[in-house]
């Protein structure tokens, strides 16, 4: 899943990945306690992706010392999800990564969906 993850973050757009050289890409099986508490789920089975850290618009060139910004995969969700849906593994793997890319520019759900729509 890494080395999908890995491929989908190297497609995006040249512009995009220039602003994403920061960004670290994490996949574990499930999201932590506190991780599913940030995002207000309590089902570990419900989260398949996460968005860590300051989102570029909100970043300021005073503050130094943060954790760099990190994108979780969580693998048993998206199994979970490619088994029930039948979607290929890669098409999951590369929505969850533009979906959590999306948050590091500033995007809500909200925003993402709507643009989501507006493609179909």
């Amino acid at each position: 899943m890494q080395i999908m993850a890995e491929a989908a973050f190297a497609g995006l757009p040249a512009e995009f990945r220039s602003q994403l050289s920061d960004v670290v890409l994490e996949v574990e099986d499930f999201a932590t306690p506190e991780q599913l508490e940030s995002v207000d789920l309590d089902d570990r089975w419900q989260l398949s992706g996460l968005y860590q850290g300051e989102p570029l618009p909100d970043r300021s060139i005073w503050e130094s010392g943060r954790m760099p910004p990190r994108i979780w995969l969580f693998r048993e969700p998206l199994i979970a999800e490619w088994r029930a849906t039948g979607v290929r593994m890669e098409d999951l793997v590369r929505h969850v990564v533009v979906h959590e890319a999306g948050h590091h520019f500033g995007f809500s759900d909200e925003d993402m969906h709507r643009l989501e729509d507006q493609a179909d």
